[in-house]
């Protein structure tokens, strides 16, 4: 499996109540794949993912494939900071009929050594038969997965490539150069997508293709076809409306911008709150700056 292009990092919706409101994700997943997205990511930090049990996740994952009916490659996240428990979450979502992929994201808090890391990433590799794209992201993490690591990682097999948000652009252009030809780099921040691009990378796993998923894969798209000029008339439109994706922690935004915009109501689990309302009216006017109406 090659991923190349946009994939949606999706949101979670949840009714006022805090259930999942499966009928909002059945009609959001049903829009991105319209929309052009290339891959669907469910269940990663943007869906809300500590919050929700084992059981709520293979019913919003099942929803997902349910949906999306074998038409894009869908990716889904099991991650822990116990290596036991990320691997029965690997196994539970390998066992999924539809899943094509395991995104999964170093162990957060304990902060392991680089062996550590490696040995984590290599018994949940281990453990499935489904390819995996390994999550590097400090900021929440506490754990960066340096170049050289990537690179043994890179050995393994069903390792086939890397959610790059560290935000270091020395390091993914290290790791661009590093890795073998075939393995999958992916920005993991919207904002510098067409700098990994640029350095090797093939696409990005995305929070503001939740909103604008048409608009930022034809983006992602021109810059993979190296069309520099349409890509950067579409950076310089919506940049603002990538920036404001960081206005609170994710996933609050974006789901105030789904909101905005009248695709469902924003509800969260604690220990994610509603965005403040002097910041929804930031995001409500970056939202008209782009040009986008409910």
């Amino acid at each position: 499996m090659q991923l190349r292009g946009v994939g949606t990092a999706l949101v979670t919706p949840f009714t006022s109540d805090g259930s999942i409101h499966l009928e909002a994700l059945r009609r959001h997943v049903a829009w991105q794949i319209q929309s052009g997205v290339d891959f669907l990511v469910p269940c990663g930090t943007t869906g809300e993912t500590p919050t929700l049990s084992d059981d709520e996740q293979r019913q919003i994952i099942e929803t997902v494939v349910e949906i999306n009916a074998g038409r894009v490659p869908v990716i889904a996240g099991a991650t822990s900071n116990a290596t036991s428990d990320a691997v029965r979450k690997a196994k539970a979502v390998a066992a999924i009929e539809g899943v094509d992929g395991i995104l999964t994201a170093s162990p957060y808090y304990n902060k392991p050594t680089q062996e550590g890391q490696y040995q984590h990433f290599k018994a949940i590799a281990e453990a499935v038969d489904k390819p995996l794209v390994l999550y590097s992201v400090q900021g929440r993490t506490g754990a960066n997965i340096e170049p050289a690591t990537l690179l043994r990682l890179s050995e393994i097999k069903n390792i086939i490539g890397v959610k790059e948000a560290s935000g270091n652009m020395a390091q993914i252009a290290e790791v661009c150069a590093t890795v073998p030809l075939g393995f999958t780099v992916l920005s993991g921040d919207d904002s510098i997508t067409l700098g990994v691009i640029g350095h090797g990378g093939a696409g990005v796993i995305s929070v503001v293709s939740n909103i604008i998923p048409r608009e930022f894969s034809e983006l992602v798209g021109a810059a993979l076809e190296g069309d520099l000029p349409r890509a950067r008339r579409l950076q310089r439109r919506f940049l603002p409306l990538m920036n404001a994706m960081f206005f609170e922690s994710n996933p609050i935004p974006v789901k105030a911008a789904l909101a905005v915009l009248k695709h469902f109501e924003a509800h969260y689990r604690l220990p994610m709150v509603a965005m403040s309302e002097a910041n929804r009216t930031r995001l409500a006017n970056v939202i008209r700056s782009c040009g986008l109406t409910s």
